[in-house]
């Protein structure tokens, strides 16, 4: 099984070490837009043409399969992505979803969703969620934590400025989407803020998750094979996935 990866930037490798966690591909191939990252303030349309530009890229790899893990791209652009493509596409939105029905059992539980300006303004979510059941649900785009990602500064008094002024007025929900591939690297600061008894949906266990249930993944592969593509700096994207991925 070979797969592609591809994500506005540098977030998707989360996805990429829950994948390799699983064993699940032989071969991952991931791509990251770094030229053009963040997608996250970016209008539609433009957010369909990158990804569609993506599909392109992929098709000189013969992959089986295609994860969106960009949540801004997964909610604007999968229908168009799906129509140029040659193989099955999913994204991060739906996985999320699904992950949150699975995980949190009372449909009257109180679901915080955090990610860009884009990816909140899509509603993608909410629809989701509200198709499963759920009704307590509040949406908070957080677009400060992807450059402070970047910048690798996962704890410290930066972020937790930035934590407080997103959530001062906010009650710790009963489950937390990280609705940002970014987000899973300052996952202990998160719960850290609204306390032990506050779910985490991180993307890359969701699309776990979502694959073994939708494709029935049952081959363990003990070594993937990774390829990383960027549109700017590949070399930088590299050292970033060693540090990610392996140590």
């Amino acid at each position: 099984m070979k797969v592609g990866v591809f994500d506005s930037g540098i977030g998707g490798l989360t996805v990429v070490k829950s994948l390799l966690d699983k064993k699940l591909f032989e071969e991952i191939v991931y791509f990251g837009d770094t030229a053009r990252v963040p997608y996250g303030s970016k209008d539609k349309n433009t957010i369909i043409r990158y990804g569609i530009e993506a599909v392109e890229f992929f098709k000189n790899f013969e992959l089986d399969l295609i994860i969106v893990a960009c949540n801004t791209v997964s909610a604007y652009a999968l229908d168009e992505m799906r129509e140029a493509a040659t193989c099955p596409i999913i994204g991060v939105v739906q996985a999320g979803v699904l992950a949150t029905s699975n995980a949190v059992k009372e449909k009257s539980s109180h679901i915080l969703v955090i990610g860009t300006k884009a990816t909140v303004n899509s509603k993608a979510y909410e629809l989701g969620l509200n198709t499963e059941g759920f009704q307590s649900l509040q949406t908070k785009a957080t677009p400060l934590f992807v450059p402070l990602v970047e910048e690798e500064l996962y704890e410290g008094a930066i972020l937790n400025a930035a934590l407080s002024h997103y959530f001062c007025d906010i009650e710790a929900p009963d489950a937390l989407i990280l609705g940002c591939t970014h987000f899973p690297l300052i996952s202990k600061a998160l719960q850290e803020y609204f306390g032990e008894k506050t779910l985490l949906i991180h993307s890359g266990d969701a699309i776990v998750e979502h694959l073994q249930e939708k494709f029935h993944l049952d081959k363990k592969y003990e070594e993937s094979k990774l390829s990383f593509f960027a549109s700017e700096n590949p070399e930088a994207l590299r050292k970033i996935a060693q540090k990610w991925l392996y140590e």
